[in-house]
C-alpha cells in the first residue's frame, strides 16, 4: 500500500477469523468503498438464502389453441420466460453448467472464450419436444412472454440487455480474423447464424501494431430483425479472437431462434413480415398442464451461482438482483408483480436485517456492482454470516481459486497461497480523459483463505482510486496488488 503509485490511494480491509471469533487486522474497516464486483457476493448469497440452492427455473411452452388431426396448431405458440439465465449451451449432461474462465461477455479481452458446442441447445430441446406432441404445422405465431419483468435496461459491467428471456447470455458471437494485407476486410465467423442479424462487413485490416476493435451500428427491420453493419479494425497476424454482438432486443431474438428451431425439426412455421405488439394477457389462460407441449428445467441454482461468482457474469447477477429475487423470492407477490425492483431489494433488505448487519455500511442499487459502496467490515460480517448457512460448502466452492480458475487464475499462481483464497474479484473503472490513462475507481476482493492447518479467515479488502494505464496490463497490474494482498494475510495468518 506505500508504494509510490498508490500515494493518491485509499485502501480499506478486514481479516476475521472463524475459528477464534476475532478480527486478526482491519485497516479503514468502517470506511464505505467502491467494491466492484464483489457485490456479486451478496447477490448471489441473498439467492441462495431466499431461493434455496436446489431452486431451479422452468421455462414451459404452451399452445394457444387446438392442434388438428394432422398435426397442425390452430393459435399462437408462446415461450414463456421465467428468467433462467442459462438457454444456452452451458448446461452439461451431468446437469453442471460449463464455463470458460474468462466469459465470452467480456470480449475482446484476451482469454475470452464462448463455452463449447450450441449456443441454441436449450431452444433446439424445447422445438424438439414440440415436434413430438404431434405439431407439424403453426397457423399462428410463434411467441416469447417476456411480462416477468421489463426488458431493455443494459447492465452496467459489459452493457448486455437485460431481459426475462437470456439467450446465449444475449450476445452473438463474432469470431474476426484478419486479411493477408492492410486495407483488406478481414474474416468474421458468427454464432448463432440466425435471420435475427444480417451482418453488413465494413471492418478493416490494418498494420500489425493497430488495435482490435469492432463496433456494431443495427438498423432494425419492419419484421423486427436487424441489418447490422461491423465496422473497426483487425490488424495483421492477429490470431483469431472474439468479440460479441450485443441483442439490443432478446425477446425478438428467442422467438426467431425458437421459430428457426421449430422449422429445423420440420414444423412449418411463418416467419412475420411486420411485427405488431402482443397482448398477451388474452393468451395466458391458455398456459394450463393440458397446453403444455415442452419443458426445460434448469440446473440447480448453486450451479448459475457458481458461473456468475467464477466468472462475474454481470448479466445474470444484474437478473438476479433485483428482478429474480424480487419475483421468486419476496412476499407478497402482488408487491413483486407490480415493482420487482422494489419487492428484490426489500427482499435482500430485510433478509441481511435479519441477520443482524449494519445496513448503514452498505448502499446497493443493480446486482452486479456498478452503483454499490460496501466497508470492509460490513462485507466481512456477511461473509461470516454465509459461511454458517447450510448451503455454505455450495456457496464457498462457487468461488474463484486464487492461482487456479475463474478471475483469478492468473493472479499468485506461484505463491503458496494458490490454491487456498477462494474470493470474487471486482472492478470499477473510469476513463481519465486528461492523462489518457484509466482510474481504478473501485477495485476488490472478498471471500475465504484456509490455513495450511485448516483455520478458516474471512476477508475484505479494497483499493479505490488506483491510476493505472490504459491496456490490460494496468488492469493486470492492479489484480496482481489485490492478489498480493490475499498472499500476504495467507502467510502472515500461518506465521502467528
Amino acid at each position: 500500500m506505500s508504494r509510490p503509485e498508490f500515494r493518491h490511494s485509499r485502501f480499506g480491509m478486514e481479516v476475521y477469523s472463524l475459528d477464534t471469533d476475532r478480527v486478526v487486522y482491519a485497516l479503514n474497516e468502517q470506511q464505505l468503498f467502491v467494491p466492484g464486483s464483489t457485490t456479486k457476493l451478496l447477490s448471489e448469497g441473498t439467492a441462495m438464502k431466499l431461493l434455496g440452492p436446489d431452486f431451479r427455473f422452468h421455462t414451459k411452452v404452451y399452445r394457444a389453441g387446438p392442434v388438428d388431426p394432422r398435426g397442425t396448431l390452430k393459435g399462437d405458440l408462446v415461450l414463456v420466460a421465467t428468467g433462467d439465465p442459462n438457454l444456452s449451451g452451458r448446461l452439461q449432461p451431468d446437469g453442471t453448467l460449463a464455463f470458460e474462465d474468462v466469459d465470452h461477455d467480456y470480449a475482446p479481452r484476451r482469454g475470452a472464450k464462448a463455452v463449447p458446442g450450441n449456443p441454441l441447445a436449450a431452444i433446439d430441446d424445447l422445438a424438439t419436444q414440440v415436434a413430438k406432441h404431434g405439431i407439424h404445422r403453426i397457423d399462428g405465431r410463434v411467441l416469447v412472454d417476456i411480462s416477468l419483468f421489463p426488458e431493455g435496461e443494459r447492465d452496467g459491467g459489459t452493457g448486455v440487455t437485460i431481459s426475462p428471456i437470456c439467450v446465449n447470455d444475449n450476445v452473438i458471437d463474432v469470431i474476426a480474423a484478419p486479411g493477408s494485407t492492410p486495407d483488406t476486410t478481414p474474416s468474421l465467423e458468427f454464432s448463432p447464424v440466425t435471420r435475427y442479424a444480417q451482418f453488413v462487413n465494413k471492418a478493416k485490416t490494418v498494420a500489425k501494431d493497430g488495435k482490435f476493435n469492432l463496433d456494431f451500428h443495427e438498423e432494425a427491420q419492419p419484421d423486427g430483425t436487424q441489418v447490422v453493419t461491423v465496422t473497426g479494425t483487425v490488424p495483421v497476424g492477429m490470431e483469431k479472437n472474439l468479440t460479441v454482438y450485443k441483442l439490443s432486443t432478446p425477446s425478438v431474438f428467442a422467438e426467431i431462434v425458437f421459430a428457426e428451431a421449430l422449422a429445423s425439426k420440420g414444423i412449418a412455421v411463418t416467419f412475420p413480415t411486420v411485427r405488431k405488439p402482443v397482448e398477451f394477457d388474452s393468451l395466458r389462460p391458455s398456459y394450463t398442464e393440458k397446453n403444455e407441449v415442452a419443458v426445460h428445467t434448469s440446473a440447480p441454482l448453486s450451479a448459475e451461482v457458481k458461473v456468475t461468482l467464477k466468472v462475474s457474469q454481470n448479466l445474470h447477477a444484474s437478473m438476479t438482483v433485483p428482478y429474480l429475487i424480487g419475483i421468486y423470492g419476496a412476499a407478497p407477490k402482488c408487491e413483486a408483480k407490480a415493482d420487482p425492483v422494489a419487492a428484490g431489494f426489500k427482499a435482500e433488505h430485510d433478509m441481511l436485517q435479519a441477520a443482524g448487519l449494519d445496513l448503514t455500511a452498505a448502499v446497493q442499487s443493480d446486482g452486479a456492482g456498478a452503483e454499490a459502496f460496501f466497508t470492509p467490515d460490513f462485507m466481512v460480517q456477511y461473509l461470516t454470516f454465509l459461511a454458517h448457512q447450510s448451503f455454505a460448502p455450495s456457496f464457498h466452492a462457487a468461488l474463484p481459486v486464487l492461482g487456479e480458475d475463474g478471475t483469478l487464475v492468473d493472479i499468485q499462481k506461484d505463491s503458496p497461497a494458490a490454491g487456498h483464497v477462494f474470493a470474487k474479484t471486482g472492478t470499477f473503472r473510469i476513463f481519465d480523459q486528461l492523462n489518457r490513462d484509466q482510474l481504478v475507481t473501485g477495485k476488490g476482493i472478498a471471500g475465504y483463505i484456509t490455513r495450511p492447518k485448516g483455520e478458516q479467515l474471512v476477508f475484505a479488502a479494497y483499493a479505490n482510486f488506483a491510476a493505472i494505464t490504459d491496456d490490460e496490463e494496468g488492469v493486470q497490474k492492479i489484480a496482481n496488488v489485490l492478489g498480493e494482498m490475499a498472499a500476504a494475510v495467507f502467510e502472515t495468518a500461518d506465521q502467528q
